[in-house]
């Protein structure tokens, strides 16, 4: 079932990650989770909702296929500089550190969930308003 406002659908994603690194196990002593395999689920859900959100402000998919993240570089750049910074830092820590690497630390975790909210949030800013029915 597809939904109709990518927004939501994103903002469901990061749900999603929020319950995800639950499961990663904290460990507040030494200050990480101790599992990084939910911390690689988390930051790749994180950054597919972003994906979403992206998709649907910047409207830089052309066919088929999966565009560059340079092509969503460019998009924001020219629409909103805020996002463009948003989306480089998210990228690195949510894509690359959280979602490849699955650093544990729980900083790191933390600064990618708020970068993936300051993503969707700007993206909400740049979509169209959805019509009511």
């Amino acid at each position: 079932m597809k939904r109709k406002d990518p927004i939501e659908e994103a903002r469901r994603y990061v749900a999603n990650a929020e319950e995800t690194i639950v499961k990663a196990n904290y460990d507040p002593e030494l200050k990480i989770y101790t599992d990084g395999k939910y911390v690689k689920m988390a930051g790749n859900a994180l950054w597919n909702g972003c994906l979403i959100a992206l998709d649907a402000a910047l409207g830089v998919r052309e066919g088929k296929g999966r565009p560059s993240i340079e092509k969503f570089k460019d998009a924001a750049g020219r629409r909103d500089r805020k996002l463009l910074a948003a989306i480089v830092a998210g990228y690195d820590i949510l894509h690359l550190t959280m979602g490849y690497d699955g650093i544990r630390d729980k900083k790191v975790c933390k600064r990618g969930f708020y970068y993936a909210n300051e993503i969707i949030d700007r993206c909400a800013r740049l979509c169209p308003v959805p019509a009511t029915a």
